[in-house]
């Protein structure tokens, strides 16, 4: 049961803010080479693009709710909008000094010139001016925001110019003194944000497709003398479906005292503070946004534009080359993937090790003629899918192939219908989803006729079917032979079939049904243990962790004297080495170059440890309200690999910061330093190249459970 008094938890907004600014962190870092800190300013940008997209249009909507109905939700969004509306304009302060303070000065050092438009010399404006005419000019169409204009309507995330045209040429007849133009930027027409210069020796030069366009502003419009140009870019409402936040009574009563909104409401709108008051008076009428939604940023918007910052021939500024391992145990070249499955577990570690395991699956699965079904969840597939194309192949060679096609997945739904369309083509049976859940699980389950008898294979991850995503994002993936995993996944599948409750999982972790119960019972297995004087503890590693009943089983766990471990990437409500009420829990997360987005969950059991690798995190809508499958590591060698990973992370002092976002364990600087993604790039490195007979079981990397006495 919880505590009679409500533990203290930390707001939600706060610590995803708390999250982008550990980003922030290793834009800021000079250890971190300087074209990849370029990445980590992009990053934060778009991060802070979706927050408003999604969270701060929910709490903008909540806000409009009736004075009862908002009491209702326990905190204020009012409050909450506030609160973190004013952390935001902190960070976005911070942002700008690193960029303009560190960063740019860093570039310049190295040869490297971020110029605006009145850093140009006469030759390269004489370059740029070619260059417009040539590439840029017959991609611009600018509006004019006169009495014709009766609305107009900015596209979600997308830069847009303003010009305000002032001392006219007077050639022409009733020709206005002033006028004001707005114009999209066009960043993809283009090919990209940025325009490289020629060189001049080691100086390379750079300019943004913004500066272009101000350089050649009077050419556009000759009509005028002066040509002032500035910068906006809106963030539309995402539409989060509010069931993500509440449920029960309390949603039908935000549902009939919400009115309908047209679609992509704005959140925000960007702009340049040294916008003319009456550029940006005319386009708050034209759109309809009002002072609320106003934000002033800087003269450039959409940082995440600098994923595509041009490649000026410095690899020495980029992390080193780590190419994809190929796996110990899984066949290389031509070898076949279902054999292997066959004889035992694999265990996939992305992105250290490569995805095209997973394609290679799919896709002799797609043509073994002994091959009769294959079932994939897509949460989020590449606009290029390998992983579709093998499905779409295996339906037009006859198979039954079953695609559960998640339409709700955020900001992926048009690539999503795509290949859904695709595959139904191909005459796979395609399931959108199942009625008031998300489909988060990410599983495969292939069934071939063997000696007249069905077996089945199976791949459960944490990781989406995403060639993409697969290279930045750190994941496990299990293939699996095993009756014990393979038999439930199919129920899974089942599930997805006759929309039919399923309960009585022996193995995996199944939500919405099961997942939550079981993990209550294992973390009151630890209670009981520390309670009988024995040795109890859990380290879990999740990206968010905000569900408050788990986080007060955590609290009651803490007071029994279970020892927790949390490794948390992203949110954490929970707030740990509080007296009295977490004084045996500790956090820590770790941002550095590739994603962490694997969930992995660990309980002492009494020497006889559990360890589960899971689609789930331990947030409200992860667990009641998304069909998620958490699956245990029944190999002990692979169970002891994993641990061994886990172990590095719990060790890392270079890349970890605690509950606060202080770096963990840099002030000791006589103890060996632990980069737990570097190390584990080495560890797997290692193993790739022992044969799979000479391997021995992976060993700890230093302790197997959590100290006794966490660390403050």
């Amino acid at each position: 049961m919880p505590p009679k008094t409500h533990p203290t938890l930390l707001n939600r907004e706060l610590s995803w803010l708390a999250f982008n600014a550990r980003v922030l962190q290793e834009a800021q870092s000079p250890e971190v080479p300087l074209l990849e800190r370029l990445k980590f300013m992009a990053i934060f940008s778009s991060n802070l693009d979706e927050y408003f997209k999604v969270r701060v249009a929910t709490l903008r909507r909540l806000v409009k709710l009736k004075k009862k109905t908002r009491a209702k939700l326990g905190e204020d969004p009012a409050e909450q909008l506030k609160n973190l509306l004013a952390e935001v304009n902190k960070q976005q302060e911070a942002f700008g000094d690193t960029f303009r303070g560190s960063i740019l000065p860093e570039l310049h050092r190295q040869h490297i010139h971020l110029l605006s438009d009145h850093d140009l010399s006469e030759t390269q404006l004489e370059w740029v001016g070619e260059y417009f005419r040539e590439n840029v000019r017959d991609l611009l169409s600018p509006v004019s925001l006169d009495d014709n204009l009766h609305h107009l309507f900015l596209k979600d995330q997308s830069v847009y110019l303003t010009f305000l045209l002032t001392e006219p040429v007077k050639e022409k007849k009733h020709q206005p003194d002033e006028r004001i133009l707005v114009m999209e930027l066009p960043t993809k027409r283009h090919g990209g944000r940025f325009v490289q210069l020629p060189a001049e020796g080691e100086d390379r030069y750079v300019l943004f497709l913004d500066d272009v366009i101000r350089c050649c502003a009077t050419e556009l419009f000759p009509q005028y003398k002066r040509v002032q140009v500035h910068a906006i870019k809106i963030s539309r409402d995402a539409e989060l479906d509010i069931q993500e936040e509440v449920s029960g009574n309390l949603m039908a009563k935000i549902k009939s005292s919400l009115q309908k909104r047209e679609t992509g409401y704005p959140a925000r709108l960007l702009y340049d503070p040294a916008m003319p008051q009456e550029v940006l008076r005319a386009i708050m009428h034209k759109t309809g946004i009002g002072k609320g939604e106003l934000v002033a940023g800087s003269r450039y918007h959409n940082f995440r534009d600098f994923f595509g910052f041009p490649d000026v021939g410095r690899p020495d500024l980029t992390y080193p080359a780590q190419p994809p391992l190929p796996h110990p145990t899984l066949p290389r070249g031509t070898g076949s993937m279902l054999t292997a499955i066959a004889e035992r577990d694999h265990l996939l570690h992305l992105p250290y090790q490569s995805f095209e395991y997973v394609t290679r699956f799919l896709t002799e699965a797609a043509l073994d003629p002994a091959v009769t079904s294959i079932g994939v969840t897509l949460y989020r597939v590449s606009a290029k899918s390998e992983v579709a194309k093998a499905l779409v192949k295996a339906a037009k060679q006859g198979k039954q192939v079953t695609v559960v096609v998640e339409l709700k997945a955020r900001f992926d739904e048009e690539s999503n219908m795509y290949w859904a369309e695709k595959l139904q083509q191909a005459g796979a049976n395609v399931i959108f989803g199942i009625p008031d859940l998300k489909v988060h699980s990410k599983l495969a389950l292939v069934t071939r006729t063997e000696d007249e008898k069905a077996k089945q294979y199976a791949y459960l991850s944490t990781g989406n079917f995403n060639e993409v995503t697969s290279q930045i994002y750190a994941d496990h993936g299990l293939f699996t032979a095993d009756e014990r995993l393979t038999s439930e996944v199919s129920r899974v599948f089942d599930y997805f079939l006759d929309r039919q409750a399923k309960d009585g999982f022996e193995y995996l972790l199944v939500a919405p049904f099961e997942l939550r119960d079981r993990l209550n019972e294992l973390v009151d297995r630890e209670i009981e243990l520390a309670k009988a004087g024995k040795d109890a503890y859990i380290i879990l590693k999740v990206n968010a962790l905000q569900d408050d009943r788990m986080i007060h089983k955590l609290y009651e766990a803490s007071a029994a004297g279970v020892r927790v471990e949390l490794l948390v990437r992203g949110i954490s409500c929970l707030i740990p080495q509080v007296p009295g009420q977490s004084e045996n829990i500790e956090q820590r997360g770790i941002v550095d170059r590739y994603l962490e987005h694997a969930r992995v969950y660990v309980f002492g059991n009494d020497g006889d440890e559990k360890v589960f690798v899971a689609s789930s995190d331990w947030m409200a809508r992860n667990l009641d309200r998304r069909v998620e499958v958490g699956f245990p590591i029944l190999d002990p060698k692979i169970r002891a690999e994993v641990r061994h990973l886990l172990d590095l992370q719990r060790q890392d002092n270079v890349k970890s910061r605690d509950f606060h976002n202080n770096f963990i364990g840099q002030d000791d600087k006589k103890a060996p330093q632990v980069r737990a993604q570097l190390a584990t790039y080495e560890y797997l490195k290692k193993l790739s190249k022992a044969r799979p007979t000479e391997k021995a079981d992976a060993k700890p990397a230093g302790k197997k459970a959590p100290r006794k006495k966490p660390a403050a």
